[in-house]
């Protein structure tokens, strides 16, 4: 296996959701986000540690992620929560996937295809309400007639309707005064329907921030995403829900991982990597280590990662290179040896100097993309610990 790799801590997710479910109501569902391969850590794995977990649907973004989790054996339903183009619909239909609903055309392409297989029961679908997002939705005043025809089409079930809040993680008067109008936005468009005696099926809205600082909103279901990989969101921090009563230890799952594969050198006046950007004040020793941008060990992440080895944090010299970086181990270091294992970021706890959101803070921007651009040819290693 090659010295880089990222490690997944299966254990860690699961002690994330346990810690979630502890928030809602026994009878309360949970999907999980697994989109974006699992945030990065790994869609398969994830979805079967979260089906062990107790989860009852999985949230993913397009058609071929729902596929490959049918194919990988994950039967839970899973809910597909961006659009896809009507091409797709067959495999949508053909894999049990769970779209989002929100016009008449959207209506009548699905009734179409179902209509082709010869379906003898209803497809479910979930009508997406726009309270605030402005992506995907209609608005909270054509629920009902959406509602009523969906439960007039010839082979669709209407199973749920769902909302997504845009700054539910900002603790600003503002912004939470918006997020409270969205969510009543949402229980204006579940009346809409209810007062045509039609049932709205699960209702869902509340995502990882309002999962936390919203449990009373969980209604039938809560959609955690970030949180259960291990990162509080934005400002809903840990301090911040102690001081609510709230206790949730939330663990980072994933760890990038790589080694020492050189030790070279230097004499005071010797630079290092592209552009000459360092150059040694006085003897040492550089570490190479074979990771870099092209694992998704970006350029700006100079400045902010100090990689761990053996206990100790070492600061990196020259740019960061598409498959390698260097690190000033010193003159007198003893401490680190070739094949040495090197720890980038991750979980604290276990010995990283920096994790996600560290990087994230100091680079202006959030753990998601952190995590969700570390490469494809960065093997996933899984332990449960």
């Amino acid at each position: 296996m090659r010295l880089t790799y990222a490690e997944i801590n299966l254990g860690n997710f699961k002690n994330n959701i346990k810690g979630i479910k502890s928030l809602v109501k026994p009878e309360t569902k949970i999907c999980v986000a697994v989109k974006a391969n699992g945030y990065g850590n790994g869609a398969v794995r994830c979805a079967k540690a979260a089906k062990e977990s107790g989860a009852d649907f999985l949230a993913i973004a397009c058609v071929s992620e729902g596929i490959e989790l049918r194919q990988n054996g994950i039967d839970l339903p899973l809910l597909m929560l961006s659009l896809c183009c009507p091409e797709e619909i067959p495999e949508v239909v053909k894999y049990s996937i769970t779209p989002l609903i929100f016009d008449k055309e959207i209506i009548a392409l699905y009734d179409e295809e179902l209509e082709k297989t010869g379906a003898s029961s209803k497809f479910p679908v979930h009508m997406a309400v726009d309270t605030g997002m402005g992506r995907v939705g209609i608005r909270p005043d054509e629920a009902g007639e959406i509602a009523t025809a969906i439960v007039n089409s010839k082979h669709l079930l209407l199973g749920g309707m769902c909302t997504h809040f845009a700054v539910a993680d900002s603790l600003t008067d503002e912004d939470i005064a918006y997020t409270e109008k969205q969510h009543e936005a949402f229980l204006t468009a579940i009346k809409n329907v209810e007062q045509l005696g039609i049932n709205p099926g699960i209702r869902h809205c509340c995502n990882s921030p309002a999962t936390l600082n919203h449990p009373e909103w969980q209604h039938d279901m809560i959609r955690p995403g970030i949180i259960v990989y291990g990162y509080y969101p934005d400002q809903i921090t840990k301090d911040y829900l102690l001081k609510k009563g709230i206790d949730i230890d939330l663990k980072p799952v994933m760890s990038l991982v790589s080694g020492v594969c050189a030790i070279r050198h230097f004499s005071k006046g010797q630079s290092v990597s592209y552009g000459h950007t360092w150059t040694a004040s006085e003897d040492t020793d550089i570490a190479v280590i074979p990771c870099g941008y092209g694992d998704g060990f970006l350029r700006r992440f100079n400045e902010v990662v100090k990689p761990v080895i053996n206990g100790s944090a070492y600061s990196i010299r020259g740019r960061i290179c598409m498959d390698q970086f260097m690190l000033d181990i010193g003159k007198s270091n003893s401490g680190v040896k070739r094949w040495d294992k090197v720890i980038l970021f991750g979980d604290k706890s276990q010995g990283a100097f920096v994790d996600a959101q560290d990087i994230a803070d100091a680079t202006k921007t959030i753990p998601y993309e952190i995590m969700t651009g570390i490469t494809s040819r960065v093997e996933r290693v899984y332990i449960e610990q």
